[in-house]
């Protein structure tokens, strides 16, 4: 959500145009920047300190984007828009969870 508000108030520039062309380099400067800086700012809930908490909120969301590209240059690949159709306007379940699938075990294995 972080990405997105960013990318429509300052997003000029693809990030990567011919698999997600909705994405921008502004919005995931910004989206993690602030990500990171809430990291920060919520240490307290966390067992890290204000430095690490930082450093995995940042690191989440780099494998956020990563995971949502990845699946949607697979769903390129296969010509197929949505996952499903579950979710009216959102595609289907799978496609609400693409980030997770690179976030869900970094989070795994930087927390054990």
């Amino acid at each position: 959500m972080l990405l997105y508000a960013w990318g429509k108030a300052l997003g000029r520039h693809k990030l990567a145009q011919h698999i997600s062309p909705n994405q921008t380099v502004e919005g995931l400067v910004g989206g993690t920047g602030t990500a990171a800086l809430l990291g920060a700012g919520l240490w307290w809930l966390t067992p890290h300190d204000p430095l690490q908490a930082a450093a995995l909120s940042f690191g989440l969301c780099l494998a956020g984007v990563s995971g949502g590209l990845v699946r949607s240059a697979i769903k390129r690949d296969r010509r197929v828009k949505d996952w499903g159709r579950l979710i009216p306007g959102h595609g289907g379940v799978l496609d609400r969870m693409d980030s997770l699938c690179f976030s869900g075990p970094l989070l795994f294995y930087m927390l054990r």
